[in-house]
């Protein structure tokens, strides 16, 4: 890996998650070897329970993997206490949940300047209605969530999720619980995050739409990456998923985990 860990959002060595033990354990991950770059914006795909949810946990800091290390702009996170780590996903990560997650006491400017406060910094308001803007909803700051739409509610949950330049943005199915063109408008805005404020975004979706914005989407099966696509169509993204999902069940055994897609010029894959 050329140019040092500084040139990677993402890096996963070796990351294997259990949980139970004996007859009843579960292989939720198998060896996840990845690096994803700065300024880069990935869909994490695959078949219900091959796990998508345990690898945006891991990844994000919110769970520890059994083996294996996770770094995120450089810092191992791994062996952090909990402490630290709290304090890591304030201040240098940024959230999008199907959910919205907003606290519907607060002013959408209050919710949007959250993480700052919770980092214990002082909070910028320029820097909350500059990010409202991006989002166009700088007039707005003023409401309660519960007088915004949906996708204004998840408008404001990415003005957030960006407001303390993270290193990485993690969206847990972000345009779950939008219709399509409202969908179509969240996507836009986090793809404009990465082409025109250089974040970093990890996206896990089941849509082959909201994949299709992606520079790059990893398909998942049995807790292995089995595949990755460059800037596909959604009608190639759903076809392969759909192959995925045929054969799962029948990939590598644990231990053995199935070939990415290799290449300096995608900075994904094996280190």
């Amino acid at each position: 890996m050329s140019g040092g860990s500084g040139e990677w959002a993402v890096e996963l060595r070796g990351v294997r998650r259990r949980y139970g033990r004996g007859a009843g354990t579960v292989h939720a991950l198998r060896g996840i070897d990845l690096t994803l770059p700065r300024g880069s914006f990935t869909a994490v795909m695959g078949p219900s329970g091959s796990g998508k949810s345990t690898f945006l946990q891991c990844a994000a800091g919110l769970d520890r993997p059994t083996e294996g290390t996770v770094r995120l702009g450089g810092t191992e996170i791994t062996g952090m206490n909990e402490n630290k780590l709290t304090a890591l996903r304030r201040s240098r990560l940024g959230f999008v949940f199907q959910s919205f997650n907003l606290l519907p006491s607060l002013t959408v400017e209050q919710n949007v300047l959250l993480p700052i406060r919770l980092a214990g910094a002082r909070p910028d308001r320029q820097r909350a209605r500059e990010m409202l803007a991006q989002v166009g909803l700088d007039q707005h700051g003023k409401r309660r969530p519960g007088q915004l739409s949906g996708g204004q509610q998840q408008r404001v949950a990415i003005a957030r999720a960006l407001v303390t330049r993270p290193d990485v943005v993690f969206a847990d199915e972000p345009t779950g619980a939008l219709d399509t063109v409202t969908a179509g408008e969240v996507l836009s805005l986090l793809r404009r995050a990465v082409d025109q404020l250089g974040a970093t975004v990890v996206m896990v979706t089941h849509d082959p739409v909201a994949a299709s914005y992606a520079d790059r989407v990893l398909f998942l099966a049995d807790g292995a990456f089995a595949d990755s696509l460059p800037r596909a169509s959604a009608e190639r993204i759903a076809a392969r998923l759909t192959e995925l999902t045929a054969t799962a069940g029948r990939t590598a055994p644990a231990g053995v985990r199935a070939p990415v897609a290799v290449g300096a010029e995608t900075g994904v894959g094996p280190l």
